[in-house]
């Protein structure tokens, strides 16, 4: 199934990155794409109005495209998420957002650095991440950033085959695991 959205996602990506391209408009289509992630991020009640099968189709668009009237995204942006809509693919715009992004990047020499956060960073620590990723790895780096909340605090890092995980989950399950060992370890 995650194929099926991949594949579905990518099509749907090439057509915008497609459109956009022509439009001379990436970069504002970049922007309005992270606008329309960041209102995913901050409104899990967004992601499951896209995704509710108790809503019909036409008002699940209608709501959508309100929403991205109110966040002020390009006429591009707002014709092709009513699209996505009208074929019922809103479902997939989260994953349409990545191929666009992923597809920009690969156009422009960038690696993506793919970031989970327990809450929404600030535009100052974004922007220091991304200086030091960038200092780090002397070229070109887009920060793709995912809230979830599951890593309690810190953040957990994907640039390339690199995984930094300085997570709170996980440093409590080492803790955790620690002091198991440590207690069978005794009884012992």
């Amino acid at each position: 199934m995650a194929s099926v959205n991949q594949e579905l996602a990518g099509r749907y990506a090439a057509a915008l990155f497609d459109l956009a391209d022509e439009a001379k408009a990436l970069d504002q289509v970049s922007a309005d794409l992270t606008t329309i992630n960041g209102l995913f991020n901050e409104s899990p009640e967004l992601g499951q109005l896209v995704r509710s099968p108790l809503i019909k189709a036409e008002d699940r668009a209608r709501a959508f495209v309100a929403v991205l009237d109110k966040a002020g995204v390009s006429q591009l942006v707002s014709n092709f998420a009513q699209v996505v809509a009208r074929n019922g693919r809103l479902f997939a715009l989260p994953q349409i957002i990545r191929a666009f992004n992923d597809e920009l990047s690969r156009r422009r020499g960038e690696v993506v650095a793919e970031v989970r956060v327990a809450a929404k960073l600030t535009a100052k620590q974004e922007s220091r991440l991304l200086e030091t990723l960038q200092a780090k790895h002397g070229k070109g780096v887009r920060l793709d950033v995912q809230i979830d909340p599951s890593i309690i605090g810190g953040m957990t890092i994907r640039l390339g085959s690199v995984q930094i995980d300085s997570s709170l989950a996980t440093k409590l399950n080492k803790l955790s695991m620690a002091l198991k060992s440590g207690v069978s370890g005794a009884a012992a």
